[in-house]
């Protein structure tokens, strides 16, 4: 059925109508037979009738079967769906519990309010109605879709028909927020798809497929499309800003784009409030509300209802039952189909690190096949970059890092959780929608050749998903917090003045303005000293950073035991920084060979990127050489200096700034140094558990030794990384010359973190000759 406004006299004038009238209390009925009486007296000629429903629950047997009757009496009979809407007033905050006791600013009051509702405002309450649509329609449309087993099957399905029409025209007058798909489980059980697909699966049975679409259940109660944001932003906002900054283009480009095609928002993930933020965004920019994907161990007591009923779908951890995972392709099939939106986690779980991590495809496969089986002309990928100033679960990610164990989620943890969001101020939070990706651009027509190419299906995803995670990097703005970690941890723990951090900074600062790389406003405030003590005034006390104002001056440092914390800021910026810390790694190669010094440099900033594609995200081949083409532009002639070697190149090196790769990319290469050294004494095949092991327990002793120049080296989250590259070196297979090609890796990491020294060099001759140059200015011998 289509939907029109709340009144159906151009259908009634010359028609035999049948009216489905959803009502529940005396004052609906009477609001009801006002209206029917005023079509009557408008259309004398119609005839009207009329068969009353209840709101919610399924229609008694008799109901049932007098509409059976009905609609077999004539198929040139029109069926109109009818309620009372009811528009909600009264209360500011519509999703205070208090309006849920008091019966005020509901949307559907309680029964013994509402003509005391009506009575001080009559605007409280219309009818509404759906387009009629003929029976005969109805019917072809059953048969064309469902199994269409018997005349009560057609009245069920007569009355979805009318829910969604009158559903439809609720969402006109409500806004696009309140959208919400209601008959999931009956639309898709009957399906004739559906029950061929589920007839080709050994002993699958209807009742075993509805217990799992029970399962996967979700959808909104209007009250819980405002209380769910309403709940997020009260937790957030106990340590956050409460108004999240957004890019207003961005959002308005997204509006436009869910107007015509169903999308899946792919969002970073830093926190467990990120889950929260997403529905905030959506419905304060009133945008249509998603259904989002979560893994079952987060549905614990009262919230896995109240999740469920804001529009969460709960995962199990194993798909390995062909039932479910035929049931779960299936329930994203319909969710595509009409046009209902979904949203998950792109890396799949929270990142610990700060960096972004690889994209999961499992999820994305079901969408490609909702796709490539037609139910959608068209599906965006819409990315979503979500990022903080600071997170107060930095400490958690520290200590896993040092090998410590995740907290089982559950009520205690929640309230811990929620509790710590109080401690201090941490900032604003940012929410960037760039562009999105069209599936039809990476996947063809529906039903192309990708339908039965399963190996260019998955090439294509891998494809499509790595464009969503680079459009949210692009636009990800970096903050105060992660250019003042990143240079602090650089010190190695030596403290630095104001006026040191201050004109340091601007190195970065001009780099990022020459790539117009995105800002936050508090990155933009360390052009001025008054801006970088804002900075590090949020930072001190150990958050990560040290505050020392006993002697003539104030210091501020990271300590040893912060760093792993501040390493989380500073890893969210490594992207922006990426092509040109590696353009300086190649540099210093180039100076220590004897061969084609040019040939050398591209040699070596190709194998970086190998090396580091695990841990980054890279363009293709021919497009990096681009971008390191392009970093190297500023330089003229840079390529027949390189090829000189010498002072030339010598004097390309110290002049290039800032010379950063040592304070971001140091501990990647340090952490891999320790899983190469680990893997020189060890059995071919050794399992990740007792890799990381041995390597945390020679990292302690490195870095008692000094050997390594940062505690967050030792991490067992980089050690993971680590021996994915390790793998990738075919270094974990036995072979004959294993031991001679992992001392090989190992030199060659060596190599790697001495042209970081050398970088290291040129960037502290750097800030002497600033701090000289500050000196003579000011006259100033105290730093």
């Amino acid at each position: 059925m289509k939907v029109r406004a709340d009144d159906f006299a151009a259908y009634t004038a010359v028609e035999d109508t049948l009216v489905l009238a959803s009502v529940s209390s005396p004052a609906e009925e009477a609001l009801l037979s006002d209206w029917l009486e005023s079509q009557r007296r408008a259309h004398p000629d119609s005839r009207i009738e009329v068969l009353k429903l209840p709101i919610d629950d399924d229609p008694a047997p008799p109901v049932l079967a007098q509409l059976v009757e009905l609609l077999k009496a004539d198929d040139d009979r029109s069926v109109v769906p009818v309620r009372v809407f009811w528009i909600p007033g009264g209360l500011p905050t519509r999703s205070k519990v208090v309006a849920v006791l008091s019966g005020r600013d509901t949307y559907r009051p309680p029964k013994a309010l509402q003509h005391a509702i009506l009575k001080r405002d009559p605007s409280r309450a219309r009818v509404v109605a759906g387009e009629p649509a003929k029976v005969s329609e109805l019917r072809k449309r059953w048969s064309e879709t469902t199994v269409a087993e018997n005349p009560r099957e057609f009245a069920r399905f007569v009355l979805r028909r009318a829910i969604l029409a009158i559903e439809r025209v609720e969402l006109r007058l409500l806004g696009p927020e309140y959208k919400s798909p209601r008959l999931i489980k009956p639309e898709v059980l009957a399906s004739a798809r559906f029950r061929e697909g589920l007839a080709k699966i050994p002993g699958a049975t209807v009742e075993q497929a509805g217990e799992m679409l029970d399962e996967l259940g979700t959808g909104w109660s209007r009250f819980s499309v405002d209380l769910i944001p309403a709940m997020g932003r009260a937790i957030f906002s106990r340590g956050f800003d409460p108004n999240i900054d957004y890019d207003r283009s961005e959002v308005e480009a997204m509006r436009h784009a869910l107007e015509n095609h169903p999308a899946v928002l792919l969002f970073s993930h830093r926190s467990y409030l990120d889950g929260a933020i997403v529905p905030v965004a959506m419905q304060e920019n009133r945008l249509p509300p998603v259904h989002t994907f979560a893994g079952v161990n987060l549905s614990f007591g009262f919230m896995g209802p109240l999740m469920r009923r804001s529009g969460v779908i709960f995962l199990r951890r194993k798909l390995d039952d062909p039932l479910y995972k035929f049931v779960l392709r299936q329930f994203v099939g319909y969710i595509v189909e009409k046009r209902f939106n979904l949203s998950w986690a792109i890396e799949g779980t929270r990142s610990r690190t700060g960096k972004m991590l690889p994209p999961k495809l499992g999820l994305l496969a079901y969408v490609a096949d909702a796709y490539l089986d037609g139910r959608s002309d068209d599906i965006l990928l819409q990315p979503v970059s979500i990022s903080f100033d600071q997170l107060h679960e930095t400490a958690e990610y520290a200590s896993y890092a040092r090998g410590g164990e995740k907290t089982p989620e559950g009520l205690s943890w929640l309230v811990n959780y929620i509790r710590a969001q109080g401690e201090r101020n941490y900032g604003k939070i940012y929410v960037r929608f760039p562009e999105a990706v069209s599936m039809r651009e990476y996947l063809g027509e529906p039903h192309g050749p990708m339908a039965t190419d399963e190996s260019a299906k998955r090439l294509a995803m891998h494809k499509m998903a790595f464009e969503v995670a680079w459009r949210i990097l692009q636009v990800t703005p970096v903050n105060a917090t992660a250019l003042v970690s990143a240079l602090l941890l650089s010190t190695r723990g030596i403290a630095l003045t104001l006026d040191q951090l201050h004109h340091t900074l601007q190195d970065s600062l001009d780099y990022l303005e020459r790539k117009q790389t995105p800002m936050t406003n508090s990155a933009l405030r360390l052009r001025t000293p008054e801006g970088v003590r804002a900075a590090l005034d949020a930072l001190s006390g150990g958050h990560p950073v040290t505050r020392t104002d006993s002697g003539r001056v104030t210091v501020w440092n990271i300590a040893p035991e912060d760093e792993l914390e501040a390493a989380f800021y500073r890893n969210s910026l490594i992207d922006a920084f990426l092509e040109t810390s590696l353009v300086e790694l190649a540099l210093a190669c180039a100076t220590r060979t004897d061969t084609d010094r040019l040939d050398a440099f591209w040699a070596q900033v190709m194998r970086l990127r190998d090396l580091l594609k695990f841990e980054f995200y890279f363009a293709d081949s021919a497009g990096y050489r681009d971008h390191v083409a392009a970093e190297m532009s500023w330089h003229a002639n840079w390529e027949a200096d390189v090829a000189a070697g010498g002072d030339r190149l010598d004097a390309l090196l110290r002049e290039k700034r800032p010379a950063i790769a040592g304070p971001l990319l140091r501990p990647f290469f340090e952490a891999y140094q320790i899983v190469a050294d680990a893997l020189i004494d060890a059995p071919a095949e050794i399992s990740e558990k007792d890799l990381t092991a041995k390597a945390l327990g020679l990292g302690q002793q490195y870095l008692a030794q000094g050997r390594v120049q940062s505690t967050e080296s030792v991490s067992a989250l980089l050690f993971t990384t680590a021996r994915q590259v390790a793998a990738d070196q075919h270094l974990l297979e036995p072979a004959a010359d294993l031991a001679e090609r992992r001392r090989a890796f190992r030199t060659e990491l060596r190599g790697i973190l001495k042209d970081m020294n050398t970088v290291d060099r040129c960037a502290r001759r750097q800030f002497f000759a600033r701090e000289r140059a500050r000196r003579q200015l000011r006259n100033d011998p105290v730093s």
